[in-house]
């Protein structure tokens, strides 16, 4: 095979914070609306909802293995729930060889996710006024990294076991079965374009594909925020374990204090869903276009389905909790009006003894 020529595009997403306010967002940076990209085949149902802003930023130097130093054109997507997407692109034109070894370099991100971080360090402080309650935790980041080739350099009935490698980020050889894994999800438009996801990487061959790689990018985005999600339940329920564990040895039920742990429990529920509503009604998919199908091979790569599944779960138990927690504050305050009642039975009575 000839050297292939074609663009790495990497796209990394961070969680900033609970909401980003767009419209002050757009006084404090020069940001623009974001439309999705869309050809005839895209509909216009297919929309992001509100739509985001966009930033192009200044080209960012990395040092890849095979490329060597190189200058990524860089773009920034926020969007309203505080998630915001690096797109970074890299051309190349390499020997099938050394584009299979810059794969398996991909493999171990942290360098690359450092620099992107810098890279973002001080826009972020300016939207700070703009960012409702900002947490930028280090380890949650999500990382992506798609191999565009123009049509009619690669062959895929004779070159599936490169592009399994290509999307697996490897660089040793495969099974037969791991190939046929790797190449199991695929969809094609043309004749001439195919897009093949896997879990830390795509092949996309195809050249007009912005509204492809929009879709990759927010399906990436999709899978930061529900980690996210997940972390802070397990957080906030382990929390709400802590609080309630001292209510059950306390002597004096009518002393127990029930209010906090309520209150933590039922914010923790209204925040989860409302994070977890708006970051999966963002990106509207009406009725079967290309497109939807691109995002649903993303989602079954990503196990989106198992990520709301287990999040709900944890929702119904937190909601579990929350009933407890309200039925032992119900019984409580029953006790300690009957106690009260009792009290001021004897009152009554030693007062009547007394006059």
């Amino acid at each position: 095979m000839p050297e292939i020529s074609g663009s790495l595009h990497v796209f990394v997403a961070f969680d900033w914070g609970e909401e980003i306010r767009l419209d002050q967002a757009a006084r404090l940076v020069p940001a623009a609306p974001q439309e999705l990209a869309r050809r005839r085949r895209t509909p216009s149902s297919f929309s992001y909802r509100p739509s985001p802003l966009y930033l192009p930023l200044p080209a960012l130097a990395l040092d890849l293995p095979e490329l060597g130093k190189v200058e990524a054109s860089a773009a920034l997507t926020l969007f309203d729930f505080a998630a915001v997407s690096l797109a970074l692109q890299v051309p190349f034109k390499l020997a099938p060889e050394g584009l299979l070894r810059l794969a398996g370099s991909l493999a171990d991100p942290a360098d690359c996710l450092q620099k992107a971080r810098g890279h973002l360090e001080g826009l972020h402080r300016q939207l700070l006024p703009a960012i409702g309650e900002p947490s930028w935790q280090d380890d949650m980041s999500e990382e992506y990294f798609v191999f565009q080739l123009p049509p009619g350099q690669v062959n895929l009935a004779t070159d599936a076991s490169w592009l399994a490698g290509l999307v697996h980020l490897e660089t040793a050889s495969l099974s037969q079965a791991e190939i046929a894994e790797a190449l199991r999800l695929q969809i094609s438009y043309s004749p001439d374009d195919v897009f093949i996801p896997d879990w830390a990487g795509a092949v996309l061959i195809d050249r007009d594909c912005d509204e492809t790689l929009q879709a990759v990018a927010f399906a990436n985005l999709q899978l930061l925020e529900f980690r996210n999600i997940d972390n802070r339940l397990d957080q906030s329920l382990a929390s709400a374990s802590r609080m309630i564990a001292p209510l059950t040895r306390s002597a004096l039920p009518f002393w127990r204090s029930h209010a906090r742990p309520m209150r933590a429990l039922g914010e923790l529920k209204v925040e989860a869903m409302a994070l977890f509503e708006r970051t999966g009604n963002a990106l509207k998919l009406v009725g079967d276009p290309y497109l939807a199908r691109v995002y649903r091979l993303l989602a079954t790569r990503f196990h989106l389905e198992t990520w709301e599944e287990n999040i709900k779960g944890k929702l119904d138990v937190a909601e579990s909790v929350y009933q407890v927690v309200t039925d032992q504050a119900g019984q409580f305050r029953a006790e300690f009006l009957e106690v009260v009642v009792v009290i001021l039975i004897l009152i009554e009575i030693i007062l009547a003894f007394r006059h």
